[in-house]
C-alpha cells in the first residue's frame, strides 16, 4: 500500500472539515494514515487518493459515515479530570436538597464513559428524584459501543470503589478483564448521533452541559458557532463544563467563569 502523500493529506482534511468541522493539524498524518489503512486494504483500493474519490463520489454516504468514525475518535475513560464530577457532585446534592429534577448532556460523548460517570453521581446523589443523561456524538461507531457499556477493565481505574462495586458487573470466564455497567443504570441514559456543526434542535434544555475535549479540534471560528449552539441548550443559571486545555477566552462571553474549565450561565 502507498504511504499516504501531502496531497492526499491535504484532501482528508478538508473532507474532515466539512463534515464534522474538524481540522486537523499536520502533526496528525500519520494517525490519519493509519486509522485509513485498513479500510483501503478491505476495499482492495491502492492508493488513499481512490479512496478520497469515493468519499466525494456521494456513491456511498455509509462509508462517509465510517470514514468519519475512524477520523473523530477519541479514547475516553471513567470519571476523567475529577474536580468536573466533585462540582456535578455538589450540583446534585444541592438539586435533591431542593426537590428538583437534574438533566445533563454530555455532548461528544464518545464510548459513553463520560455520561456513564455523570449518571453513577446522579445515581448516587438523587435517588428519589427524576434525573437524566443525554450522550451524543458524531460517530455511529462509538455510540453503539455506548449502548452497549461493557468496557475493559483498564478504563475503570478512576471509577470510585463504591461506584464500581454498586454500579458495575465484572466479567468472568471469557469476559475477564471487562466491566458491564448495570442496566438499571443504563436505563437513565439515552444516545443519539449529533453533529455539533449542524442543527441540534433535536437536544431538549439542561441543567448542566459537558463538552470536553471536542473545541481543540475546531479552528476559532467553528469553535465559537458551536459554543453558542451547545449553550442555547443551558438553561439559565446552568453550568457548563470544558477540558482543562481549553479555554472560552474570546470565544463566548455569555456565561461566567467560576473556575477553570467550569462555567455558570447567568440565572
Amino acid at each position: 500500500m502507498s504511504v499516504i502523500s501531502d496531497a492526499e493529506f491535504t484532501g482528508f482534511q478538508r473532507f474532515i472539515y466539512e463534515a464534522a468541522g474538524i481540522s486537523l493539524s499536520a502533526a496528525k498524518k500519520q494517525m490519519v494514515s493509519g486509522r485509513l489503512a485498513k479500510r483501503l486494504s478491505a476495499l482492495g483500493l491502492p492508493a488513499y487518493t481512490q479512496y478520497l474519490a469515493l468519499l466525494k463520489s456521494g456513491k456511498s454516504p455509509g462509508e462517509v459515515q465510517t470514514a468519519i468514525d475512524l477520523l473523530t475518535t477519541n479514547e475516553t475513560f471513567f470519571f476523567r479530570e475529577p474536580k468536573h464530577f466533585e462540582m456535578l457532585h455538589r450540583l446534585a446534592t444541592s438539586a435533591r436538597e431542593r426537590g428538583s429534577p437534574l438533566a445533563v448532556w454530555s455532548a461528544a460523548c464518545s464510548t459513553g464513559e463520560e455520561p456513564y460517570s455523570i449518571a453513577m453521581v446522579l445515581a448516587e446523589c438523587m435517588p428519589d428524584l427524576h434525573w437524566s443523561v443525554s450522550g451524543s456524538d458524531i460517530s455511529d461507531r462509538v455510540l453503539q459501543r455506548a449502548r452497549v457499556a461493557h468496557y475493559p477493565l483498564a478504563r475503570a481505574q478512576h471509577i470510585p470503589q463504591t461506584y464500581l462495586k454498586r454500579f458495575c458487573l465484572k466479567g468472568r470466564g471469557e469476559q475477564e478483564g471487562t466491566l458491564l455497567v448495570e442496566r438499571s443504570l443504563r436505563g437513565h441514559v439515552t444516545f443519539q448521533r449529533l453533529n455539533l456543526n449542524e442543527d441540534t434542535s433535536s437536544m431538549g434544555r439542561f441543567d448542566v452541559i459537558f463538552l470536553r475535549n471536542v473545541l481543540i479540534y475546531f479552528n476559532p471560528e467553528t469553535k465559537r458557532r458551536v459554543v453558542e449552539r451547545v449553550l442555547s441548550h443551558l438553561k439559565p443559571g446552568g453550568h457548563f463544563f470544558i477540558g482543562h486545555s481549553e479555554t472560552l477566552n474570546e470565544v463566548n462571553s455569555s456565561v461566567l467563569q467560576l473556575a477553570p474549565s467550569i462555567y455558570r450561565k447567568a440565572a
